[in-house]
């Protein structure tokens, strides 16, 4: 407290003293001292509790300082540098400001992968031997002058071509049948032969064509705009709202019973993951064009069959929609720490750990986050054994963030040890390894006072009241410890988003799920995207309506397998000669 502050009540204290002395008719000197000690006493307590009130106000504006400080951090990260998790640039005045930290990491053996041959590699393509002959005025001999004869061809090299996309008009012309004795009855008996069914009526729309333009959007991330100047290239001026309305009535009329299937398909498994991740479209009804939307992702587990990948559009993030779209489903399911996933009935939620894990890395000074690598599971390098090591982190006095960072990494460097075990051995030894380790990190959690507002305080807020849910993937060996399964599959739309930024409609919207639904699942189903993209055109005209023939669109069939498991020349398969499908 300052002096003069301290000097002000003093003086305060005297005059008042002064005053009740004159008013009271003090008379003795122990009552006039009685009175003094009185005012003085009522002076500190005043100081203490104003005092006190500073501290607090301090301690408080300490808090926000390093709130704002951190979300600063954050801006200029998000704003300047990249947003990725893993390995940054070096930044040489980040390492000024921390200095070197010297530690010592065991060395690992990791098994380099075998080169793949040309064969492997370019299995799919198709091939064109190029026979170079002898010229006729020297295949005589050089000795007698007698012809020669062919011994061999001999290999000399092999290489790529390509033939850049071509744009063709097709004139669909049918034959048209009179007969002769007919006509000389007057009768006049014409047959015309059939032609195959348009693929949207009066539009120059063709299967090749509307296949291509989605293969490049959603597949390749080529917007509209870009493909119509590419289609000037070619000597077809397609405007963007051309093909950007093919996408649309072809997506509704002929991919819906398909995707439709495959929802059903998708509600019957026993393990789901699920994400969501923000859209943006202009013409909504009730809503401004600046207003966020959301895409859903909902997609199958390891549960060993053929992987489901549906994306659904919705204008907001209420957990009803996700109850809407699982209902049927019962089983677990993976997703991050949203409550609205609440709202799902009968069902087990599993919390995402790399969720869990991002939080004490963001709570993790920026200096000190540019050396750290969040490897995942799956990732070709291994965690370190330095970075999963939670008791050493605490010997050498690790920041709590740190500390909170090592145990998540222990459990996900124990998991990829577990990754190759069927789910039975894996449940089983998830209990005995992985077990004792959660029970060490909320036992070191309980001993954790973060600042108030602090990142730390949202990590360690973040793990505590997710306890239960984050342990729930101990249930079953085919659950796996993180939802980067969907988050994979939220970039995948992200990348897109980036080149075409928003949805004009919210027709376009629901379209462009329904697409990148049937694109990631073919991708999941390692089948040829455009490919399958254009069987589902070439076929659909005719069998929408016909639930066998719906059924052997599923990425899984063999008719689909066989057709779209490799590279195929579209012009031997087309709508007039691409035969039926064998309906049971």
């Amino acid at each position: 407290m300052p002096i003069y502050s301290f000097r002000g009540h003093l003086r305060t204290a005297l005059f008042s003293f002064i005053i009740r002395t004159d008013q009271e008719g003090c008379d003795t000197m122990d009552e006039h001292m009685e009175l003094l000690v009185e005012l003085m006493r009522k002076t500190i307590e005043q100081k203490d509790e104003q005092i006190q009130k500073l501290n607090e106000t301090i301690e408080e504006l300490r808090v926000t300082v390093a709130s704002l400080n951190e979300t600063i951090e954050e801006f200029r990260r998000k704003f300047f540098g990249s947003s990725s998790e893993r390995n940054r640039r070096k930044d040489p005045q980040a390492q000024e400001e921390v200095g070197p930290e010297e530690i010592t990491v065991k060395s690992y053996k990791r098994q380099r992968k075998p080169k793949s041959t040309r064969n492997e590699l370019y299995k799919n393509l198709p091939v064109r031997e190029v026979r170079c002959a002898m010229p006729e005025d020297e295949r005589l001999c050089p000795d007698c002058d007698t012809p020669m004869a062919t011994i061999a061809w001999q290999y000399v090299r092999e290489e790529l071509s390509i033939t850049p996309a071509k744009v063709e008009r097709i004139r669909y012309l049918r034959e048209v049948l009179a007969c002769p004795v007919c006509r000389e009855e007057d009768t006049g008996t014409i047959i015309k032969a059939p032609t195959p069914t348009a693929l949207l009526a009066h539009s120059p729309a063709s299967p090749s064509m509307v296949a291509f333009v989605m293969y490049q959007k959603f597949m390749n991330a080529v917007p509209f705009y870009r493909q119509e100047m590419d289609w000037l290239q070619m000597g077809a001026p397609l405007a963007r709202e051309t093909t950007a309305g093919w996408c649309i009535k072809c997506a509704l009329a002929y991919f819906q019973p398909v995707y439709d299937l495959l929802h059903k398909y998708l509600c019957k498994r026993e393990i789901l993951h699920a994400d969501e991740t923000v859209c943006q479209v202009l013409h909504e009804k009730g809503k401004t064009a600046e207003s966020r939307s959301y895409m859903w992702i909902y997609l199958s587990g390891n549960d060993g069959l053929a992987p489901i990948i549906l994306y659904e559009y919705q204008p907001g993030r209420q957990g009803g929609y996700a109850r809407d779209f699982l209902e049927g489903f019962h089983g677990l399911l993976s997703c991050d720490g949203y409550t609205g996933y609440n709202s799902v009935e009968n069902v087990t939620l599993v919390c995402c750990l790399a969720h869990c894990r991002r939080y004490f890395f963001e709570a993790v000074p920026a200096a000190r986050r540019k050396k750290i690598k969040l490897l995942d599971i799956n990732s070709e390098e291994e965690i370190p054994e330095e970075a999963a090591d939670p008791e050493r982190a605490i010997e050498k006095n690790k920041i709590p963030a740190e500390i909170g960072l090592s145990y998540c990494n222990r459990l996900f460097r124990t998991e990829r040890r577990l990754k190759e075990m069927d789910a039975e051995e894996r449940k089983e030894e998830r209990l005995k390894q992985e077990v004792p380790i959660w029970e060490k990190f909320f036992a070191w959690l309980e001993t954790i006072e973060p600042l108030k507002g602090s990142r730390l305080e949202k990590a360690v807020n973040y793990a505590v009241n997710h306890r239960d849910l984050l342990c729930n993937y101990l249930l079953d060996g085919r659950c796996e410890i993180s939802n980067n399964r969907a988050e994979r599959r939220a970039k995948s739309y992200g990348t897109g988003r980036k080149n075409f930024l928003f949805h004009d409609t919210v027709k376009g919207a629901k379209s462009s799920a329904v697409i990148y639904s049937l694109v990631e699942t073919a991708k999941a189903n390692k089948l040829n995207v455009f490919q399958y993209l254009y069987t589902l055109l070439l076929y659909m005209p005719d069998y929408k309506d016909k639930p066998a023939g719906v059924e052997a669109m599923m990425p899984w069939s063999d008719f689909i397998k066989e057709r779209c498991s490799g590279v195929m020349d579209v012009s031997t398969e087309t709508p007039e000669n691409r035969g039926q499908i064998p309906l049971e």
